[in-house]
């Protein structure tokens, strides 16, 4: 080995040990994407992947728009549900779960979904729940057929789980997006995501629907004041739940005008439980069918130093080239 081979090889090694103290270019994750970690986490019902104890299938919520090529616009019916974590840090992950209505018919495939970040409206006398209001980000993800997804790429990925027989929809989809456009959230205020399939006359018609969250998982990552226990349902489960409904109600999305503008809701109301038992495990004891949660986990990406270590990693790194210079 060569003297300046040697070098070079310990100045890598010394390099990488320094990165690896400030938490760069780590292998270790806990999200879909080496150092991407879980801020907000709602779990699918009925999903015996994430919950091998889940005794109840669950059910979609519709949320799927057409394109119309006399507007050039899409049209239909959306979901989305509110969130808050504990962590200022951009999104720069969406997962969530869903399936395709009816059960009954071969569905085509979601080729695109709209993923929107939006403000949020409290509940008034006269609204009587609280909604979304404006887009502070919009954007779409394309369908990634050859996973894996690469950070920041504006795709994402369909993956069939294992989950409960017996719901009113089809197989329950796993779906993960590296967003393009990293959503900078901060903690502690409430925001809403909406999720929307995407259809294009021409192709297999798709309908789509957001799956509901499981319950009775806890989410310990939620800002305060946290998870609601609301008591049991009909089998003496716990019902957690937070803050408010999710809601629907219909959209038309203009892909030609700058956001806020580019995104119509109207008619909202309230998302609601089944209170068929064999659905989502509500019936005519314990807690009725309560206010309904979606199921999706959100990601930040922790690999980028805090800027009081950025001033530590370029004097090392000159340290470093000072100490090749003069050798």
């Amino acid at each position: 080995m060569t003297r300046d081979t040697f070098q070079n090889r310990s100045i890598g090694i010394m390099t990488i040990g320094l990165l690896s103290s400030l938490g760069i270019g780590s292998s270790a994750s806990a999200g879909p994407l080496p150092g991407e970690v879980l801020k907000f986490q709602q779990l699918p019902l009925g999903d015996t992947q994430t919950n091998p104890a889940s005794l109840f299938p669950g059910h979609d919520e519709l949320s799927t728009a057409t394109l119309s090529s006399a507007t050039g616009g899409y049209s239909g019916t959306f979901a989305a549900d509110d969130f808050s974590d504990n962590v200022t840090s951009p999104i720069v992950d969406v997962q969530w779960w869903g399936s395709y209505l009816p059960s009954t018919a071969p569905p085509g495939q979601v080729q695109q979904f709209l993923i929107s970040f939006e403000t949020n409206v409290p509940a008034t006398s006269a609204s009587g729940f609280s909604e979304p209001g404006h887009s502070l980000s919009a954007q779409v993800v394309n369908l990634n057929p050859t996973p894996p997804l690469a950070p920041a790429s504006g795709t994402f990925s369909e993956t069939a789980v294992p989950s409960v027989a017996g719901g009113p929809d089809g197989p329950l989809y796993e779906y993960n997006a590296e967003l393009a456009n990293p959503f900078p959230e901060q903690a502690g205020t409430t925001y809403w995501l909406k999720i929307v399939a995407l259809d294009t006359p021409g192709t297999v018609p798709v309908q789509w629907g957001w799956h509901n969250r499981d319950y009775t998982i806890p989410d310990p990552y939620a800002a305060p004041p946290g998870d609601a226990n609301l008591g049991v349902n009909d089998v003496g489960q716990p019902v957690y739940h937070y803050m408010d409904d999710a809601v629907t109600g219909n959209i038309t999305y203009l892909p030609a005008v700058p956001p806020p503008q580019s995104l119509i809701e109207t008619n909202m109301t309230p998302l609601f439980y089944s209170n068929t038992p064999s659905i989502d495990g509500f019936g005519t004891t314990g807690v009725g069918a309560p206010s309904e949660d979606l199921a999706f986990s959100l990601y930040y990406n922790n690999t980028v130093p805090e800027p009081v270590a950025l001033p530590l990693l370029a004097a090392s790194m000159f340290f470093l080239r000072r100490q090749r210079r003069n050798a």
